[in-house]
């Protein structure tokens, strides 16, 4: 997380406790931004960090206009579009990102011993064309391999049925065909398992694709 972020991040908290909490709930804004209840709650409880990519798609989604969630408010400041699209459940836009903040990887920096070190410096800072050779060709397999992971995580993030969806057509089903105790539980037991697997993989796919996109640019 960058220093801006970390620096907003108190502000975006209070922001979105008074969407989820004064004007709707954390349930109502998961299935917005096609999240897990859970995940959303631990997001709004402070459990978990999130990026500014996250904070602009809850504007984008709720009808706020973007740079709303930076600066500090209080309940009366919610627009009526937002009390009525968070309340309807009904969603400005289509969110297709990740909450997962992207850490900035560790910049190591090395200075010459008793002024001695100037000329193997300026050696090393000057690559041979084969170095530049290989770390063009790294950079080009690891963009693609970056492609394909971001598009993973994509569509985990947006999958072809939204959990709340599927949840609601298995609860339809559990109302009509009155199963007995044991199928019951077994029937919610395993959506409850889908839902808690999809967000820890999308988690692991997340941390790939920012583990990857670093490799080749030292």
């Amino acid at each position: 997380m960058d220093d801006a972020n970390a620096t907003l991040m108190p502000v975006w908290r209070a922001n979105l406790a008074l969407l989820t909490r004064e004007v709707g709930s954390a349930t109502r804004l998961a299935r917005m931004m096609t999240f897990s209840a859970s995940y959303m709650k631990l997001i709004v409880s402070g459990e978990r960090d999130f990026s500014a990519e996250f904070v602009r798609g809850v504007e984008a989604v709720t009808g706020l206009p973007e740079g709303w969630m930076d600066v500090e408010h209080d309940s009366a400041d919610v627009p009526g579009e937002t009390r009525e699209a968070i309340a309807s459940e009904t969603p400005r836009a289509r969110f297709r990102g990740t909450a997962h903040p992207v850490r900035k990887a560790p910049v190591l920096r090395v200075e010459p011993i008793f002024g001695q070190g100037a000329k193997r410096e300026e050696t090393s800072s000057t690559p041979s064309p084969e170095v530049h050779r290989r770390l063009a060709g790294t950079r080009k397999i690891r963009d693609l391999a970056a492609q394909d992971v971001r598009k993973l995580e994509r569509y985990l993030s947006v999958p072809p049925v939204e959990p709340s969806v599927l949840r609601a057509r298995i609860e339809d089903v559990i109302a009509y065909a009155d199963p007995d105790e044991r199928v019951r539980a077994d029937l919610e037991g395993r959506l409850e398992q889908i839902e808690k697997h999809r967000e820890l993989l999308l988690r692991h796919v997340t941390r790939l694709y920012a583990l990857l996109s670093r490799l080749g640019d030292d």
